[in-house]
């Protein structure tokens, strides 16, 4: 039997290649913006993915208040959250988060499309969301991508 002319390439922490990427958020429905957005944090675009590895880039996503949603969802949709004492359980629309905090619709998006276990927090914290058009990742140089 022949050997085959290709070795599968395994990535790990030593020998990925990490980028640092720029997303403008600006007119972007929410749901398929942060799909792309969970791609990119995960490694899946590239040809050395491996799905146990940190493969993926460092992601900053700028005009998180321009995010779109369509339908109902500005209204009806709800983030639930708990303070931890007895009937503290919390609710907010999108539109009361957006005008409080507008960077958290698109980071419990992204979250949610992530893996749930160690490495889905690691490739959080790789995610960086900021309200207007200005960040502070200048001295890393990122890549502007156009969605």
């Amino acid at each position: 039997m022949k050997a085959p002319s290709y070795k599968t390439v395994s990535a790990n922490s030593a020998t990925v290649n990490k980028e640092w990427v720029v997303l403008n958020a600006e007119n972007q429905t929410l749901g398929r913006f942060s799909s792309r957005v969970a791609t990119m944090l995960r490694g899946k675009h590239k040809t050395n993915f491996t799905p146990h590895v940190d493969c993926g880039d460092n992601v900053i996503v700028i005009n998180a208040e321009k995010i779109r949603l369509t339908g109902k969802k500005m209204t009806e949709k709800e983030y639930i959250r708990y303070t931890g004492y007895p009937g503290g359980q919390r609710f907010a629309t999108p539109a009361e988060l957006l005008a409080k905090h507008p960077e958290r619709v698109v980071e419990y998006a992204v979250q949610g499309m992530l893996p749930g276990n160690k490495l889905g927090d690691a490739l959080f914290k790789n995610l960086h969301v900021y309200a207007g058009s200005e960040h502070p990742h200048a001295a890393q140089s990122p890549k502007e991508i156009k969605l």
